[in-house]
């Protein structure tokens, strides 16, 4: 390993750092595998948010490595890894990307050539240790190969989802595999030095490539794993595998060589030619591969001996334990190590380089005896799990853990999406709580232990569950299984100490490896489940445990397997950690809920005058945050004008938008049963209730029926309603500007926009309000950011075309449109067209068909003079509603009126278009030129031979109709 990475240029935003190193556990991964190798100095990260710091730093800074992500700001990073290409010809660039469908598309349509490597990123840090280990492997080959004689692992693979899931499991089969030479060279005096022999691991993606590797490297081939099809001469060749290991046979009968295929057909042909074969789409493809490659793999202890005998005194297999029998090993042994700096390395093998220093440094000279050194070091590593376990994740340590912990980690493992979520919230309020801090508020995370990935392997393992869980049984048969089979030992012994510290009820959340992924939507793909925790600790330790095995059953029930599918994931490699969480909020009789449970987004897409986009969103509701996940009534708000509530607007608007219902945690803990269903032991309860618990007071305003109207407060008789008014208006709590600037923070962080889950907790007994941030996430690219600049479009090529549009995305899959034709268009008609716009609506309906609906004024106006006075079930089935102007007949448009609360709450687009103040286009002669479905004196239904694709820039208010294909 005479060249080798020494910096490594990391741009991204500051989150997808955090993904990737998830607590420095990344650094230790590669920490690890350089000391195994008796590098001395491993890899530094300098990483940039943007394309100009980037630029900046290789101009200053030697740099080894370029790793892209693709949120990188000012500029995209194929042009950037072109301008760096030119300046530094010679620095490795490696693109690592979430796997998306957009993603892909994005890629096979860009120029890549500046570009080495691309990876696909999926939710496991060990991808960036593979990537800087491939690369080194590519540099040292010939040197350490020819001259020295290190095996080598050659991996045919031209698919960048596939290479990027097998190199990180060979990698890691292999760093194991030289730990255990080191630990055994560390206790036979320096031995470690001469162990250098760490298979290296040659990636070829064609033919010629891999033929090449091969030919030049057969006598040091630990064995081959290739895919079947791949290019040769540039060419897609179906057999390319096929004839590769059959040379590779003929030349050497007895070298491994596994095929892998996406063809089941290819099977019968491994097997006639004698080789392995792994088929591309089984459920257990990862599992499959390990299989292939474990062999004589082992963790060792570092073992202490006495020098004169040679003889075993003593051994430990970490730093807590070294801490822990630090006085009970003998001198001789101790000193004979020590000076040896036998223990140093054992150390810098663990990524744990401030006590190997520590150690290295060392002389036993320098204290009054060994027995004072001995003290000296037992202090310094004390000293140094403490500073260690402080910040995001602490260790989780039974002996040590109290109320004073918030986020805790059992296990060695990831902890998954949603948790890592968590944990970039903890660390950007610490990071900015001079922002956060609000007179007479705290704004902290729950009290969080997460269970890692670790636990959940090593129960499916020791359980044997991956068959049923990979089969076709229904959700309850899996559910029934895995409540019978035990968890790991060890988890019962912490949950033990975790419900000895918690008071209130406990939430088991689903934390997948997947989950909250920043690039797509796993979000509510599995179970969260509540555990009152009212009764003794045998039994909430019976309930939580069965819980955390639901949630681990959710993994495989037939929806999970389908969204796996849908979003062309891997279920075996889908890993699930465990966030268990302090339920916030306060009791009321057999009841637990917060006051307030919500969820803001940072870019709103339907903002109503003075609102803009980028002012953000917030949905908020009375109880447990249910009742917004499920789609429930909330109040939505913008926190820069919560004054301004929509559904507030009109006494009749407040009445029947506004909530009626809300969730509360069932404290009776017999109704907690393990069950496919989550929410079997939450209650679904009238507001009357949370009025007589005085939550409401708050949050509360009352309808007098005698006078007609709506009075602030709950102490005047009348129907109580869930209006947030003290808040919203008074100011009785600060939660616009807590949430804004919590949006703002992480916006600002993440580079992107956000959505934010929190809970407040207004009946703090011990204190101040508390506002609580569960969980953020990006908003999922592929949903919401609209890639193509709409400004950039002529009005007049398009079907429709707008400057004053709201909503989002792109819709693809509208073939229909009906219009209110303009020709001997009289205001004095609009109500007379209600009857037939509704027989159009329940025919469409009837076929299951969405639709574009154009019409001059307003639509849903209940004055039949300024546009035509439908009620929304009569155009039910609009995805699109434009209103238009003609001329003598221009209205303000609908925003603010009941009608539009249907818009935001249904995600329906919206466009105004009037060509008279030279506000956008349509073009109706064409729709008149198209196939009539139907057609009245008034209205018209056409359908188009393919779709209209709508946009909707929502960011910046644009939207457009193009014309479909002929």
């Amino acid at each position: 390993m005479q060249k080798r990475i020494q910096s490594i240029l990391l741009i991204s935003s500051s989150y997808d750092a955090f993904l990737l190193e998830e607590d420095g556990r990344i650094e230790e991964q590669i920490f690890n595998e350089y000391v195994a190798l008796n590098l001395r100095y491993p890899p530094r990260f300098i990483q940039v948010t943007t394309a100009e710091e980037a630029l900046s730093i290789l101009q200053s800074e030697p740099i080894d490595l370029i790793i892209s992500m693709l949120s990188v700001g000012g500029m995209d990073p194929f042009n950037l890894s072109k301008n760096v290409k030119l300046e530094f010809p010679n620095i490795p660039i490696v693109v690592l990307t979430p796997f998306s469908r957009e993603v892909s598309l994005k890629l096979s349509s860009e120029d890549t050539s500046a570009i080495d490597y691309v990876f696909c990123w999926l939710g496991n840090a060990d991808i960036l240790v593979a990537i800087i280990k491939l690369i080194e492997d590519e540099m040292n080959a010939e040197h350490d190969i020819l001259a020295v004689g290190v095996q080598c692992i050659i991996l045919v693979e031209d698919s960048i989802r596939y290479y990027s899931s097998y190199l990180p499991i060979i990698y890691r089969i292999v760093f194991n595999q030289s730990k255990k030479f080191m630990k055994e060279g560390l206790n036979e005096h320096q031995k470690m030095m001469r162990m250098r022999g760490r298979p290296k691991i040659l990636l070829a993606r064609n033919y010629e490539e891999a033929l090449d590797i091969y030919q030049k490297y057969k006598a040091n081939a630990l064995g081959v794993i290739s895919d079947v099809s791949f290019n040769r001469g540039d060419v897609k060749d179906n057999n390319a595998g096929i004839e590769l290991a059959q040379t590779v046979k003929k030349d050497d009968k007895y070298m491994p060589f596994l095929l892998q295929s996406s063809d089941i057909n290819v099977a019968q042909t491994a097997k006639e030619i004698r080789v392995g074969f792994l088929y591309k789409y089984s459920k257990s493809l990862l599992q499959e591969l390990k299989q292939f490659l474990k062999v004589n793999l082992a963790f060792g202890d570092f073992i202490f001996i006495d020098p004169k005998t040679t003889k075993e005194v003593g051994r430990v297999s970490d730093l807590k334990e070294l801490q822990e029998k630090l006085f009970e090993l003998p001198d001789d042994s101790l000193r004979y190590h020590f000076q040896r700096d036998h223990v140093s390395k054992w150390l810098k093998a663990r990524a744990l380089f401030p006590i190997a220093d520590v150690l290295k440094n060392l002389r036993v000279e320098d204290f009054k005896s060994l027995d004072a050194s001995k003290h000296f070091l037992h202090s310094t590593i004390v000293n140094f799990r403490i500073s260690k376990n402080k910040g995001v994740i602490a260790t989780f340590e039974p002996s040590r853990y109290d109320k004073f912990v918030k986020f805790a980690r059992l296990g060695e493992g990831s902890i998954g999406g949603k948790a890592r979520g968590l944990a970039f919230l903890n660390t950007i309020i610490n990071k900015n709580a001079d922002q956060l801090n609000f007179e007479g508020v705290e704004v902290t995370i729950p009290r969080t232990v997460v269970i890692g990935t670790d636990i959940f392997e090593l129960f499916m393992e020791s359980n044997n569950l991956y068959e049923i869980a990979l089969s076709e049984a229904s959700d309850e048969e899996i559910l029934d299984r895995f409540v019978k089979a035990k968890l790991p030992h060890r988890s019962n012994h912490y949950l033990r100490q975790f419900i000895s510290v918690i008071s209130n009820p406990i939430a088991i959340r689903s934390s997948s490896v997947l989950e909250d992924s920043h690039y797509q939507p796993f979000a509510g793909v599995y179970s969260t489940y509540m555990v009152s925790n009212t009764d003794d600790v045998e039994v909430v330790m019976k309930q939580i445990g069965d819980a955390v095995k639901c949630v681990y059953a959710s993994v495989y029930y037939k929806s999970s397997k389908a969204y796996m599918q849908a979003t062309m994931n891997i279920i075996d490699e889908e890993r699930m950690g465990i966030v268990l969480q302090e339920v916030v909020g306060q009791q009321h009789g057999n009841k637990f809920y917060p006051t307030i449970s919500g969820v803001a987004r940072s870019v709103n897409f339907y903002p109503i005058a003075p609102e803009k986009a980028e002012d953000g969103i917030v949905n908020v509701a009375l109880g447990l945050g249910k009742q917004i996940v499920d789609g429930g009534v909330s109040l939505r708000f913008s926190p820069s004008y919560p004054q301004k509530a929509l559904q507030l607007s009109t006494p009749e608007m407040t009445i029947k938008d506004t909530q009626k219902k809300f969730f509360a945690l069932d404290m009776d803990n017999e109704n907690f049963v393990p069950n496919v269903n989550d929410a079997i032991n939450l209650l679904k309860l009238d507001i009357k209730a949370a009025k007589e618990d005085g939550s409401l007071r708050w949050l509360g305003s009352v309808y007098d029926y005698q006078n007609q109207i709506i009075r602030d407060g709950i102490m005047a008789k009348g129907l109580p309603l869930v209006t947030f008014s003290n808040i919203l208006k008074h100011d009785v709590f600060p939660l616009a500007q807590v949430v804004k600037k919590v949006m703002e923070i992480g916006q600002n962080e993440m580079n992107q926009p956000v959505e934010v889950e929190f809970a407040v907790d207004l009946q703090n007994p011990d204190g101040n309000p508390i506002f609580y941030p569960l969980q953020i996430r990006p908003i999922v690219e592929g949903e919401e950011n609209l890639k193509d600049n709409l400004e950039e479009l002529i009005p007049e090529e398009q079907m429709v075309y707008s400057k004053s549009s709201l909503g989002n995305g792109i819709i693809d899959d509208i073939y229909d449109l009906v219009l209110v034709k303009s020709k001997d268009f009289s205001p004095a008609n609009m109500i007379k067209m209600v009857p037939n716009i509704e027989k159009v609506n329940d025919a469409l309906l009837a076929e299951d068909r969405n639709y574009i609906l154009i019409g001059p004024g307003r639509w849903g106006s209940q004055d039949p003079w300024l546009g035509i006075p439908v009620k929304w079930p009569q155009i039910s089935g609009a995805r699109l509603i434009v209103e238009t102007a003609l001329d003598g007949f221009c209205m303000d448009p609908s925003q603010g009126t009941h009608f539009f609360q249907n818009l935001t709450s249904l995600r329906v687009g919206y466009m105004t278009v009037n060509p008279v103040t030279g506000n956008g286009y349509y073009n109706e002669n064409y729709l008149l030129s198209q196939e009539i479905i139907y057609e009245d004196e008034w209205i018209l239904h056409v359908r188009f031979k393919h779709p209209a694709v709508i946009k909707l820039d929502g960011k910046n208010g644009i939207g457009a109709v193009g014309i479909p294909e002929n």
